[in-house]
């Protein structure tokens, strides 16, 4: 086995959180009388933390540092209401997770979401999964693409960084994949689109969960 880890992003990795975000981000903008977006326009905006999902979300002359902080606030407010309403895992994730468990993978999520989020989503969908690691953004680790988060996660494992997996949907995953030094994997499920994996540095991209399990066992 030359891989002997597999590190997951979140969003449109394991789980599809697309419509609970964009409610929640609609609700905000809604509450401020501004305009809203279409569900897909928040493939574009998401998978760079919330205050650049919030930027992206404002219209151009709203975006001063004060209303980008306050509408921060207010999404997670809102979505302390909203985050598991229809959020799910994808097909075929939670069987690919119990494999890779039971053939003893470390596994780990390495998330731009808020570190109480991230944890949120695991327990509720994944509770019976043995990660070794759970982190989402927080203070102290700059988000992702910046590598201190996979290096941290890698270190916790007692692995080289070139023994892990890296699987993501976004080039923010495939950039801090290749800056750690981890083998990017880009997945075709969730938000992004092949052309960004691809050009984002993506090594292999695959179509569904279970073509993950042939890479480490």
């Amino acid at each position: 086995m030359i891989y002997k880890a597999v590190l997951f992003d979140l969003d449109g990795t394991l789980l599809d959180t697309l419509t609970d975000i964009a409610m929640t981000v609609d609700r905000v903008l809604e509450g401020r009388h501004l305009p809203t977006h279409q569900l897909a326009d928040y493939r574009s905006f998401i998978s760079d933390g919330i205050a650049m999902l919030i930027t992206r979300s404002l219209p151009e002359d709203c975006r001063d540092e004060n209303t980008v902080k306050e509408c921060v606030k207010e999404f997670h407010s809102a979505y302390e209401q909203n985050w598991n309403r229809m959020t799910r895992p994808y097909d075929g994730i939670i069987e690919t997770l119990e494999k890779l468990a039971a053939e003893n993978v470390k596994l780990a999520v390495l998330s731009n979401k808020s570190h109480d989020f991230t944890i949120k989503c695991v327990r509720e969908f994944f509770p019976n999964i043995p990660f070794d690691l759970v982190l989402g953004q927080q203070t102290g680790i700059p988000p992702k693409p910046d590598p201190t988060g996979a290096r941290q996660i890698s270190k916790s494992m007692g692995l080289l960084p070139n023994q892990i997996l890296f699987v993501g949907d976004s080039a923010v995953d495939m950039k801090t994949a290749v800056a750690a030094k981890m083998f990017p994997v880009g997945v075709l499920w969730g938000f992004k689109t092949y052309k960004e994996l691809k050009y984002s540095g993506a090594e292999i991209l695959i179509k569904h969960p279970s073509e993950i399990v042939p890479l480490v066992i």
